[in-house]
Order: C-alpha cells, then sequence, then structure tokens
C-alpha cells in the first residue's frame, strides 16, 4: 500500500495468495477501497473508518456495564432476602468457611451489602499495602455513604503502625469510628447484628459463619462491651495518651504475676516479643529489680492483684 495501492489481480491477495487473509480483513473493515478507474486497492483514510468501527462497540460496552448492574443490584437483593430467610446456610445457622479464598469471597459478598452497622474486631494491626488499602476505604466508603455505621476495634499496640495509622485517619475522615483497648481479643466482623463470622483459634484458614440470632447477639454485646472500655484512636489527648500507657503497663504486670511465657504475653498485647521484653525490662528499672522472679515478688510485696495495677479508691 505504500506504493500507491495493489492491483486488483495481485496473486497475494486471490483466494490462495499469501496476503488473502489480511486483505479481506481490511476490505471488510473499510480501509481499503477498490479504485475502479486504476482497477487498484488503495488504502482509506483510517480516520473515517475509526467512528463506523468503534463507535458500535463503545456502544456494547455501555450496554454490558448497564447491564452488568443490573444483575449485581438484583443478586445484592436476593443475597439479602436469602440471608434473611430463616435457613441462610446449609446445615442451619452455622457454615464453616475452609481458605482464605473462601473466606475473602464470603466476606466480600456479605459486608458491602450491609444496609445498617459493621463491627470489627482487629487484634493485629496489620493492614495490606497501598492497593489493598485503597481498596478496603472504598468499600467502605461506599457503606459510609449509604449510613452504615462502622465500628472497628484494635489492641493499643495498633497505634505504633504506621500503615494503620494512615489506615484509621482515612476512614476516620469518612465517618468511621475506630478505638482501641489494652485487652487481647479475638477477630470477629458481624454485620447488621444478623451474620457474624468468627475465626477458629487454632487456624486461621478455618473460619465460622453464624446466624443464629441468639449467639449473634452475644458476640455483639462482647463487642459492644469491649467498645465502651476502649480509647477512641483519633484522640492525642495527653490524658488518653498517658491512660493507654498506663493500660499497657498493668496487662504486662498481669502477665508476669500469671506466669505467661514470652510468646503468650506479646500476642494479649499485641506486640511483638522483642517489645514485651522491652517493657518487662522498663519495669525491671521501676522496681530495681535485677530478675524476673525478684520482680514478681516486689510486685507481690506491693500488693499487686491480678490486674496488675492497684485499683485505686473504690466510690464513695
Amino acid at each position: 500500500m505504500s506504493s500507491g495501492g495493489i492491483v486488483a489481480g495481485d496473486p497475494r491477495i486471490v483466494a490462495d495468495g499469501e496476503l488473502h487473509p489480511a486483505f479481506e480483513q481490511l476490505r471488510e473493515m473499510g480501509l481499503i477501497r477498490l479504485d475502479a478507474e486504476r482497477d487498484t486497492w488503495v488504502a482509506e483514510d483510517p480516520s473515517l473508518v475509526h467512528t463506523r468501527v468503534v463507535a458500535p462497540l463503545t456502544q456494547q460496552g455501555a450496554d454490558l456495564l448497564q447491564e452488568s448492574a443490573r444483575w449485581t443490584s438484583a443478586f445484592a437483593a436476593l443475597g439479602q432476602a436469602w440471608r434473611r430467610a430463616p435457613r441462610t446456610t446449609e446445615g442451619g445457622p452455622f457454615r464453616y468457611l475452609h481458605g482464605g479464598e473462601t473466606i475473602n469471597s464470603f466476606l466480600q459478598g456479605t459486608v458491602p451489602e450491609a444496609e445498617h452497622e459493621v463491627l470489627t474486631a482487629q487484634p493485629q494491626a496489620a493492614r495490606g499495602g497501598g492497593a489493598v488499602m485503597s481498596h478496603v476505604l472504598d468499600g467502605e466508603r461506599a457503606l459510609l455513604e449509604r449510613g452504615v455505621r462502622i465500628l472497628t476495634l484494635y489492641q493499643h499496640s495498633a497505634r505504633r503502625a504506621s500503615a494503620t495509622r494512615e489506615y484509621v485517619a482515612a476512614v476516620t475522615q469518612l465517618g468511621a469510628e475506630v478505638r482501641t483497648q489494652d485487652e487481647f481479643f479475638n477477630r470477629m466482623i458481624v454485620v447488621d447484628r444478623r451474620t457474624a463470622v468468627i475465626p477458629s483459634p487454632d487456624d486461621m484458614q478455618t473460619a465460622l459463619a453464624v446466624s443464629e440470632p441468639t449467639i449473634v447477639a452475644y458476640l455483639v454485646d462482647v463487642f459492644m462491651r469491649s467498645w465502651e472500655r476502649a480509647r477512641p484512636f483519633t484522640s492525642q489527648e495527653a490524658s488518653v495518651v498517658k491512660g493507654i500507657a498506663d493500660e499497657q503497663r498493668a496487662m504486662t504486670m498481669r502477665m508476669l504475676i500469671e506466669g505467661h511465657s514470652d510468646p503468650v504475653s506479646a500476642k494479649r498485647l499485641g506486640v511483638s516479643p522483642r517489645t514485651y521484653a522491652g517493657y518487662v525490662a522498663d519495669l525491671k528499672d521501676e522496681f530495681d529489680a535485677e530478675t524476673r522472679f525478684q520482680l514478681g515478688y516486689s510486685l507481690g510485696r506491693l500488693g499487686q492483684g491480678a490486674d496488675g495495677v492497684d485499683d485505686g479508691p473504690e466510690d464513695s
């Protein structure tokens, strides 16, 4: 074509010619036309063909997106009705979810359809990378814009994780509420106080989805009791910061008095064993103890109870 065209009878473009398939495709798309005066196939201006070829595809794409949105809405409504039914899962109101992919799939199908409230307990502070965080924020933004209340509970140690701080800053700006507490707790998600998802304590690749109303109500009560005792993540008031430090100190004392191993104690506080060892070292300095035994003995002599701190004066 660069030479100004190709003769109509050129053997390369006839039925058994080497260029016949390409020639036919160009002809069908209208990118070449026959110059009858010269009996030659010449190239057509692609910009003239563009609209004729691309516009229908664009319209088809738009139609498919609209149809996809309609199906998504229909399945969402159907899913909500299915979950509200007396028998919501195979085997009744309890369903075991095996494997991370299955658990994530269940959550991705349940959480976005929340109508009133999502309660999340996250004992670990780890968050995914930027792409994961962006995806999570997009989902929570959609919920909050619909008026869904989101409450998330972490341990105090989460405040040290930069990724978690960034996530909390973003999600609270959207309207979610985040708090932290000293005590260890199990991971849990409750949607609309109708469905709860809790992991197996021994295997993070297994979870149980519960829709039995009495059990879900009990789990919600446990969450809300912890929520009321927790401290707002966003607060930087000196009294709050000091209170958090005091609670972590008391929790460390409790672990020492109860005789837990360092790995167990670190997990209960939500910190690494190295950080926990630092807490213990600080207490040794504070109580002038050279060994943990001496530290425990000092705590006992000072009348420390199982809570690791004095309860203070009783209310009159």
